[in-house]
């Protein structure tokens, strides 16, 4: 059986907010497995054990860019590692740059934009002059660039730390914007049902079928498979709505649905993009004590 320590506990609890001990006990019946640990305690403890997966993992700006006729614009995530880097007026002035020059060039990949010329020189090679100047690495980590069917709104919050663009058809003013910092607040991970992963379905059904399952051990009464189904199926639209754009209830007035919102406004959404800067990527977590008792060490040598 693999060794469950603090650590793998610490994390388990810092990615699902679960109670330190049920955190040991899945990750002992999941063999240390974490992923299968965090079904677990979801088939156990329900929506207790899921924790925003939005939470800064790393420092660095959203920079966006929409043109004057609201038809083309490109947004961009540049990573640094420090907030006070990320407010830095040549690191701000970089990172729009890079937006506008998406928009306009159109290139292929992070590669291909690190290639383009700035100012006279390479976009990697100021990158290379800025992390010198600055004193810490600076990253391109990803961007998209749309050309709109209708019209891009976007919304930047939090200092930068989340973008949303928004390409609406149709419509009333200021609607693009208010879905925009709807996304913002919700954020959705796919506009419908078909664009949420086959694999991500599969999970939210495998779980609702374990706890189905296990709250009917719990009451002692039996179910059939026919209400076990029923269930199963009405747990997984719940996950979907949740999960969709249109499925959300609209955050102005949660009596709506963003679906029913488009629809009372002959409007549609093309697309949308949602950037929150250093999601999935882990943050340098510094050890204080640990550095200056390094620091203590070398000195007395």
């Amino acid at each position: 059986m693999a060794e469950i320590t603090a650590g793998m506990v610490k994390e388990l609890r810092e990615k699902t907010d679960a109670p330190m001990m049920e955190c040991k006990k899945a990750l002992t019946e999941a063999a240390g497995d974490m992923s299968k640990a965090e079904e677990i305690l979801r088939v156990k403890l329900g929506n207790k054990a899921t924790k925003a997966a939005s939470r800064v993992a790393a420092e660095g700006v959203v920079a966006m860019f929409i043109a004057a006729d609201g038809k083309l614009g490109a947004m961009l995530e540049v990573n640094c590692e420090t907030d006070f880097v990320a407010k830095n007026t040549d690191f701000l002035a970089f990172s729009g740059a890079l937006a506008s020059m998406i928009a306009d060039k159109n290139p292929a990949d992070v590669a291909a934009l690190s290639a383009l010329d700035l100012k006279g020189t390479s976009v990697e090679e100021t990158r290379k002059a800025l992390v010198g100047k600055l004193g810490e690495n600076v990253s391109l980590r990803r961007f998209t660039r749309v050309a709109a069917k209708g019209q891009l709104a976007n919304y930047i919050h939090g200092g930068a730390k989340i973008g949303v663009m928004v390409d609406l058809v149709g419509g009333a003013d200021g609607m693009g914007k208010d879905l925009a910092m709807h996304i913002a607040a919700s954020k959705p991970k796919a506009l419908d049902a078909s664009g949420v992963a086959a694999d991500v379905i599969e999970t939210e059904r495998r779980i609702a079928t374990e706890k189905a399952a296990e709250d009917a051990a719990k009451s002692g009464k039996p179910i059939t498979p026919d209400i076990l189904s029923k269930r199963v199926e009405g747990s997984v639209q719940k996950v979907l709505k949740e999960l969709t754009l249109l499925g959300q209830p609209f955050v102005k007035n949660d009596k709506q649905t963003v679906e029913q919102l488009l629809k009372a406004n002959n409007a549609s959404v093309a697309s949308f993009t949602l950037y929150i800067v250093g999601e999935g990527l882990e943050k340098k977590k510094d050890d204080f004590a640990a550095e200056v008792a390094a620091a203590v060490s070398a000195a007395s040598k």
